[in-house]
């Protein structure tokens, strides 16, 4: 079984950058994927970003493409999105999870964190 902690989420301005953690530990990384996503209240899941185990594949949503990074430290096992020009529609609980491919899609993913707040002021 896989483990993964989410940290990093907080009260930021418009226009600010955040940098999310997501440490992984428990099953190898092999082929598997990590993606970050995010849920506002009273709205459904959806997905970020992901990347490959590699590090070398990347996938992000239309919404984010431009302002947010996703990367992979591996000396520390753990998978960063970096935030920058932060909008309040970014506002909401942030998670992470593993998965088999490389999709923004919450249902292909079997393994997820508890999720980290992150609310944009204006």
């Amino acid at each position: 079984q896989s483990r993964l902690v989410e940290s990093g989420g907080r009260l930021v301005q418009v226009g600010g950058s955040l940098r999310l953690s997501c440490a992984v530990s428990g099953l190898p990384w092999n082929d598997d994927v990590i993606g970050w996503f995010r849920q506002a209240p009273g709205k459904e899941r959806e997905g970020v970003s992901s990347i490959s185990a590699s590090g070398r594949a990347t996938k992000y949503a239309d919404s984010v493409k431009g302002r947010f990074t996703i990367s992979r430290d591996n000396a520390k096992t753990t998978v960063y999105l970096q935030m920058n020009s932060l909008k309040p529609e970014d506002t909401g609980v942030y998670y992470c999870a593993r998965g088999p491919v490389l999709t923004t899609t919450p249902g292909d993913y079997y393994s997820w964190g508890q999720g980290t707040q992150v609310t944009v002021s204006s």
